[in-house]
């Protein structure tokens, strides 16, 4: 049934919609200072003063004390960054230019005093370091259920630092921190995967060397200007469809377990707004065609580099075709579908960091 049949079609759904109040990975307290980016010698100054903090990151994983590692399964827990004072880590900085530093800015605290806070990427500190396998990343790998594994561990100070943690993914760290932490560990994790991934320059093919405290890249060839590389941010729409019932669609993906759920999402193309790309998606996977869109928030997704734009659409029609390809099921679910489903295990919730979880809780009106 179309909406025009339907004795709610003078009701649109979105009407109460607001936007989202809490997104993991969007709390960011910190204050980027951006302007001392560029300041020589920055890091190295702010590794001798004792009120820097510092914390490690390795292939996108974040270090936490140990133990820590154990609880991102659970529910109500408090997790942290494990913090290490600058100059017991500033001779490993020096002695290992494979070691990447970013400045993550500054967080005031109650007493008027300051503390900066400084990432040590040792992802390449070992020269068992290799490039990560690329092949399968794309729009539904990086939307998906939580997949990540846990980096190897690596006698200098770093290597001993390096064994007394526990190392955890961005995705199990983000919903149990506090926001600055939470902001810090996206923007160290977000970096990171971006240094792994580019090693030399896309335009000339040369080498290149963190710049900018760890947020640019500059390039090493003098014939192209030395060009400053940053990182390549990819949006991605994502639509929690509803009817004029105010059914939800949801579906599974091709590249999700067979049990898995979500709502419809996809890489924006070239020369295309954000709008036309959460509408295409959704005809093109499901057949649905979307009227009405509502914006509900956005966070950043660094799997490896997407940005993620959150949306309500209502749907023109409720006939279900899947391509059969990227999307392999999809079905139409009031409240009470969603959660018997869910209960008798037949459907799989999107994980607590993604921003697809609290699009169907804004939907159901309570939290998972």
């Amino acid at each position: 049934m179309n909406d025009a049949q339907s004795p709610l079609t003078a009701f649109s759904p979105l009407a109460l919609t607001q936007a989202l109040p809490f997104l993991p990975l969007s709390q960011s307290r910190v204050d980027y200072q951006v302007d001392r980016r560029s300041e020589e010698h920055l890091i190295e100054t702010l590794l001798a003063k004792a009120s820097t903090r510092v914390f490690l990151v390795k292939e996108g994983m974040l270090a936490v004390p140990r133990g820590q590692g154990e609880l991102v399964d659970y529910e109500s827990v408090h997790m942290r960054l494990a913090y290490f004072p600058g100059e017991y880590l500033s001779k490993a900085l020096r002695d290992n230019p494979r070691i990447h530093a970013y400045f993550l800015g500054s967080d005031p605290v109650p007493n008027g005093q300051a503390h900066d806070y400084v990432a040590l990427d040792i992802t390449r500190a070992h020269e068992d370091s290799s490039l990560p396998d690329a092949a399968h990343v794309g729009a539904d790998d990086a939307f998906g259920p939580d997949g990540e594994t846990a980096a190897p561990a690596s006698a200098d100070a770093l290597e001993r630092a390096e064994r007394q943690l526990d190392w955890v993914g961005l995705r199990g760290f983000a919903p149990h921190c506090s926001a600055l932490e939470a902001g810090l560990a996206t923007s160290a994790a977000t970096l990171s995967m971006w240094h792994i991934s580019q090693r030399f320059c896309p335009r000339c093919g040369a080498a290149t060397s963190p710049a900018l405290s760890g947020w640019g890249q500059r390039c090493s060839n003098p014939e192209d200007g030395k060009r400053l590389l940053f990182p390549r941010i990819e949006p991605a729409a994502i639509t929690a469809i509803v009817d004029a019932s105010n059914r939800l669609l949801i579906q599974r993906n091709a590249a999700w377990s067979e049990n898995f759920y979500s709502v419809s999402a996809g890489f924006v193309e070239a020369g295309e707004n954000l709008e036309h790309a959460a509408r295409r998606e959704s005809a093109e996977e499901t057949g649905i065609p979307v009227g009405e869109l509502k914006y509900l928030g956005s966070q950043p997704w660094p799997f490896p580099s997407s940005l993620m734009v959150a949306f309500k659409g209502r749907a023109l029609d409720t006939h279900i075709h899947v391509d059969g390809h990227e999307t392999l099921d999809a079905m139409w679910v009031t409240k009470d579908d969603y959660m018997s489903k869910l209960t008798a295990g037949e459907i799989l919730a999107p994980g607590k960091a993604t921003i697809a979880r609290y699009m169907i809780e804004e939907w159901l009106g309570y939290s998972l």
